[in-house]
């Protein structure tokens, strides 16, 4: 089928349509991030992160480009904003501790009170995820409380592993939106 149709079904929500344009770029894109990155899980997060910002915004694709072309890009704003996350993080974890003025003894056992906060937390945790959609919830249930792997939830479930990927990815960030949205 055509690029420009795939995309057109893909706008109007067909799920056929976006499996086939993630099964025709999947490759792509991955040997892409692999040669720039050298770190094959790396790749694959990023080209999974790629393709979910990419479905979700697909309203944005300029069709003067190829849609290749419009992964390429994302796939690079992505890794450049991730160097920048470590690159700060390394500067925090870098920065010297001045603690002679501040000296704490930890207690490795939590207070009542941070039992009760970290209980509550689950308790909206769960919440959340139940107010998620039933495909989201089955795959968040398999990959996190039931500690399935990829493969393993793609074999469960009947779906591609990539299909399994994108849609773990996208849960996760749908339930992070509405934890945030809760606080």
């Amino acid at each position: 089928m055509e690029e420009d149709k795939l995309i057109f079904q893909a706008k109007r929500n067909d799920q056929k349509a976006f499996q086939v344009l993630f099964d025709l770029n999947w490759q792509y894109l991955y040997n892409y991030q692999l040669k720039r990155i050298g770190n094959s899980q790396i790749a694959e997060e990023i080209s999974i992160q790629t393709f979910t910002k990419a479905f979700d915004r697909l309203d944005s694709f300029d069709s003067k480009f190829t849609f290749k072309t419009w992964l390429i890009t994302i796939s690079k704003n992505l890794h450049v904003d991730q160097l920048r996350k470590e690159k700060s993080q390394k500067k925090i974890l870098s920065d010297p501790i001045d603690d002679s003025d501040t000296l704490q003894i930890i207690d490795s056992m939590p207070s009542p009170e941070e039992g009760m906060i970290s209980d509550q937390n689950l308790d909206d945790l769960l919440n959340t995820i139940k107010s998620l959609k039933e495909e989201y919830r089955k795959i968040l249930q398999l990959r996190f409380f039931e500690d399935y792997s990829y493969k393993k939830i793609s074999l469960e479930l009947k779906q591609p592993l990539n299909t399994i990927k994108v849609k773990i990815l996208r849960a996760k960030r749908l339930l992070a939106e509405k934890l945030d949205k809760n606080v």
